[in-house]
């Protein structure tokens, strides 16, 4: 099965851009920026509470587990929230005004819980509206691994950010270019 598309810079800041004509902008930038700056999955995604983001006081976290039941592998994993995220998640606490900690960070626009396959299909939406052909949900997290190994991140750190428990499923993700490649031989 072909990858999905890992986004240059540009592309993902016009993503974020083109949500701004979407009835829900700011939820659906949200979904998006989570997606490059923490690589979740869609189902990761779906799976969050306002709960696991922001603590008692609505402050947004430095970290936070996901559940077993919330990961595609089973298995509990810490996400770190950058800087940048930490500022995306505190402007949209804005619209979370009513909900408790226990419901879905991310709702429909029917107010329900999104399934791993309908934050699938946001992704999907967006980026075909767009004209972005080849991305998809996993497009988000391929362009975050592919971004901390250009930065000379080690492959086990990326394996235990991106959750993975064997570092040759990382390699898989992490896209090679033309620039890439001659940066590198530029290193000797």
């Amino acid at each position: 099965m072909k990858q999905a598309l890992t986004l240059t810079d540009t592309q993902y800041r016009n993503v974020i851009n083109f949500c701004t004509t979407r009835k829900h902008t700011l939820r659906d930038q949200t979904i998006i920026h989570v997606s490059f700056l923490a690589g979740l999955r869609a189902v990761e995604l779906a799976a969050l509470t306002v709960g696991d983001v922001y603590d008692d006081r609505g402050a947004v976290r430095s970290q936070f587990t996901l559940s077993s039941t919330q990961t595609k592998g089973a298995h509990t994993r810490t996400v770190y929230i950058s800087t940048k995220l930490k500022r995306v998640l505190k402007q949209y606490r804005t619209v979370l005004n009513t909900r408790t900690s226990t419901q879905p960070l991310f709702m429909t626009q029917m107010h329900t819980s999104f399934s791993a396959n309908t934050m699938c299909q946001l992704f999907l939406q967006i980026y075909k509206d767009f004209g972005l052909r080849g991305a998809s949900s996993h497009s988000g997290r391929r362009t975050f691994i592919t971004k901390l190994a250009n930065t000379g991140i080690n492959v086990r750190l990326l394996a235990a950010l991106a959750g993975h428990r064997h570092i040759s499923t990382t390699q898989r993700y992490i896209d090679v270019n033309d620039e890439q490649l001659a940066n590198a031989v530029e290193l000797l």
